[in-house]
């Protein structure tokens, strides 16, 4: 099959680029470096700073086990991007925290996604990019509906 007609690969493709593209932004700019998985657990706490946040949100936020989260937080609180806070109700819990580094890290990778995003933006028209955007969620509609594969009659 010829890969240019393949549209989950061309998603794919488009999606990394604007992933790498992210990446080199954020690694030019920012001061405290972190990876794209810190990244996410650093927009998370902020989104989310009213609330106690614990741990396990972000094991399923991310849907990542145990291990996985309890070692990118501990990289993270090394570097200073987080704090752990006692909880006086349970001793064994630890409420994350952003330290005001990890703000600053927020809002720069937060900078470097709205730069990206507004260059890809500009390299379509207005109803190239509107277009582009209902297709995707007549896509996801679709991939998301119970019986996705069902309605696959082997077409091509």
């Amino acid at each position: 099959m010829n890969h240019r007609t393949e549209i989950g690969f061309q998603v794919g493709i488009v999606a990394n680029a604007i992933h790498r593209a992210i990446d080199q932004e954020i690694h030019r700019v920012q001061e405290t470096p972190c990876t794209g998985m810190q990244g996410h657990i650093v927009g998370y706490l902020y989104r989310n700073r009213d609330r106690e946040i614990y741990q396990r949100d972000v094991q399923e936020f991310l849907s990542v086990r145990r291990s996985t989260v309890t070692g990118l937080l501990q990289l993270m609180e090394k570097r200073g991007l987080i704090r752990r806070e006692s909880v006086p109700s349970d001793a064994r819990l630890k409420r994350l925290l952003l330290t005001p580094a990890g703000e600053r890290t927020h809002e720069q990778v937060a900078q470097a996604i709205g730069r990206v995003e507004s260059a890809v933006n500009a390299s379509l028209t207005p109803e190239e990019r509107e277009t582009f955007l209902l297709l995707c969620e007549k896509l996801q509609a679709a991939v998301d509906a119970p019986d996705f594969l069902a309605n696959d009659s082997g077409k091509e």
